[in-house]
């Protein structure tokens, strides 16, 4: 499986532009989406799963076209949305039998089968005739998973799916994923957790006002913050300063008075500090401070530059 977005562009009726002539390629195995806010990338998978149409440009699945495969391209999607909801009758089990059913598997016993099949895979076999409503978060989060991947879908697209969830439900939740991940499978993790992306990412794409402005991996994000990142004390007032000149990325509390920070930054004037290494975290606030400072067009991961 691959997918190709070429020149993909969406402008809503009020003038919007959400994407500017996007071109992608995307690959087997985990592929991360990151942007902030506004950045394009609901109006990207809304795209992608059919929910709609782009204002020009196309998107190939393999050799499936959006603009008149779209019955082709439903068959191999799994689809897991931020607002992820299910009928609130129905018990676990049933609503994954019913989700079953609607991606066109046909058979009762077959699908019992596959049901206990997914509900042991993602953890909720001893919970599988509890009422679907009476699950925790997580558990709900898991339970929309193993609807998106029922059907065994080729290309699995899931939009911020760990928000509002304890570290320990993002980590299960993160290997569910993983597991789920073969060399035929493409699963998109769009989020804005950059932590889930270098645990489970390959390689990622950054959005920013509709446009690709980084394509790599978590490794090529993060060399570009290479001595990009100090750790500087700091007094109360030395702190006010800092804060109108840098983007600051921790700020801890001294034991002897003052504060412990980290910055990103070229250079720090008028401060003293030390260099440490970055992780994609820091990574991913120094390169959106320089997008947003239109310091910098795009980065390559072909050349390897910034332009």
């Amino acid at each position: 499986m691959n997918i190709k977005i070429k020149d993909l562009t969406k402008i809503y009726p009020s003038g919007h532009k959400a994407l500017n002539g996007l071109n992608l390629e995307i690959n087997p195995g985990m592929f991360g989406l990151l942007g902030p806010n506004g950045a394009g990338k609901t109006s990207l998978m809304r795209i992608m799963t059919l929910l709609q149409n782009p204002s020009s440009g196309t998107i190939f699945f393999d050799d499936y076209d959006i603009a008149r495969d779209r019955k082709a391209i439903r068959s191999i999607l799994g689809y897991l949305p931020q607002d992820f909801r299910f009928f609130e009758k129905f018990k676990t089990w049933e609503f994954l039998d019913y989700a079953a059913s609607m991606a066109g598997i046909k058979g009762t016993k077959k699908r019992a089968e596959i049901v206990d099949e997914m509900l042991r895979k993602v953890g909720l076999f001893d919970v599988r005739d509890r009422w679907a409503n009476h699950l925790s978060g997580g558990m709900k989060r898991r339970l929309g998973i193993a609807q998106a991947i029922v059907s065994n879908p080729k290309v699995i697209i899931v939009d911020e799916p760990t928000t509002g969830l304890d570290p320990e439900e993002r980590i299960r939740f993160r290997n569910i994923l993983s597991e789920v991940s073969n060399k035929d499978t493409i699963i998109i993790l769009s989020t804005h957790i950059v932590g889930d992306i270098s645990s489970t990412c390959k390689n990622l794409a950054l959005l920013n006002r509709g446009e690709l402005k980084f394509e790599g991996s978590p490794d090529d994000m993060i060399a570009l913050a290479n001595d990009k990142v100090w750790e500087i004390f700091v007094n109360d007032f030395e702190l006010q300063d800092i804060k109108e000149k840098y983007p600051i990325i921790s700020t801890i509390p001294s034991a002897g008075g003052g504060w412990d920070i980290q910055v990103v930054a070229d250079e720090i004037d008028g401060f003293s500090g030390k260099l440490v290494p970055p992780n994609i975290e820091h990574a991913y606030v120094y390169f959106m401070d320089y997008l947003l400072n239109d310091k910098m067009d795009m980065y390559s991961k072909k050349s390897g530059i910034i332009y």
